[in-house]
């Protein structure tokens, strides 16, 4: 029994900290402009909280494997061997498809996914994360029928599902039914903060264009941006030194992360976000949704470090020499927003 729990903490664990330094990026509603790729695949830090539910009957399975494995690898090879012995778990399959993910392993991943859409027909999220790892998997990452009808069951289950309706809309507007994709992003207005509900109106406004309809009015928004960030978001102000942007030159890879981190405690951020250097100075709200861990979150603290730092290789990982901004401790929930200065003088 030990051995078993061991195994998949150490699978989700493993996720996790593959997710993180591979693909750390902000949801969706961040960078609302461009498809998302592997974004999405934050979602791997679920795998900690499906462990215990993954096998049901741990004694069902094969005892002989009791060591836990070292890698994502010995990892992923190891839960196939679960799922082998026991291939009716949902939540197994949907693990798998988020380790393939991290793995980068699109193909796997999409049929992983696929296997726990069939054992979930009715879970949205399963259905939803089936649909996006199909897309990935396509050589031009196109929703095709199959994860069409993947999406337009979870909008049937919960219409509110801000994923299952951006991937929608993408899947029309690929399809060339602008007024469609511009009439499925609507009411995600109603949904985001004012800086993602901007980038969003961009796109509808947009897809409007191409389908010959006019702008949608100014007002279009039925939800206060401020309410719908919660008593502990963060909102952050991003910018670089002047003096250090004189002498810096930086290629289209670059990025900068705004992380969150409780002061003295685990290097793994509470939030976090990735924007590109084009945006800069740019204005972010750190919230609940950016958190890569479920168990983690920032509504959670009472204090977080803030900093923001420069990577020119677009790498969620910290390399030496990565321009940062200094830490800036805030106490929750924040009043005003932050500044945050990459590059300016210690």
């Amino acid at each position: 029994m030990r051995g078993e729990s061991l195994l998949f903490a150490t699978v989700g664990a493993l996720a996790a900290l593959a997710v993180f330094a591979l693909v750390l990026r902000p949801l969706w509603r961040e960078r609302a402009a461009r498809l998302p790729a592997a974004a999405l695949v934050a979602g791997l830090a679920l795998a900690a909280l499906l462990l215990y539910r993954l096998v049901g009957t741990p004694a069902a399975l094969d005892p002989a494997a009791r060591t836990a494995p070292a890698t994502l690898e010995d990892a992923i090879a190891q839960l196939e061997a679960r799922l082998q012995a026991d291939p009716a778990q949902a939540e197994g399959w949907r693990l798998l498809g988020q380790a393939q993910a991290a793995a980068q392993r699109p193909a796997a991943a999409a049929d992983a996914f696929a296997r726990a859409a069939a054992l979930a027909p009715d879970d949205a999220d399963v259905l939803v994360e089936a649909a996006e790892a199909r897309a990935l998997a396509a050589p031009e990452r196109r929703f095709d029928d199959r994860a069409i009808a993947w999406l337009d069951r979870a909008l049937q289950l919960q219409p509110d599902h801000q994923r299952a309706r951006w991937f929608r809309g993408i899947a029309r507007r690929q399809a060339g039914d602008a007024a469609g994709a511009a009439e499925t992003w609507a009411p995600l207005l109603a949904q985001v903060d004012a800086g993602a509900a901007a980038a969003l109106r961009e796109q509808i406004d947009a897809a409007r264009a191409d389908a010959g309809l006019p702008p949608l009015p100014a007002n279009t928004r039925a939800a206060a941006p401020a309410a719908a960030a919660g008593a502990h978001a963060i909102r952050v102000r991003v910018s670089l030194d002047p003096g250090f942007a004189a002498r810096v030159r930086l290629d289209g890879d670059a990025a900068v992360f705004v992380v969150a981190r409780v002061p003295g405690g685990s290097p793994m951020p509470v939030a976090a976000e990735r924007h590109a250097v084009s945006e800069l100075p740019f204005e972010a709200v750190l919230d609940d949704a950016d958190g890569p861990m479920p168990t983690a979150k920032l509504s959670g603290v009472a204090e977080v470090e803030l900093v923001a730092r420069l990577s020119r290789s677009g790498d969620a990982t910290a390399q030496p020499g990565d321009p940062a901004s200094a830490p800036v401790r805030v106490r929750l929930p924040a009043d005003g927003p932050v500044e945050l200065v990459i590059g300016a003088p210690r």
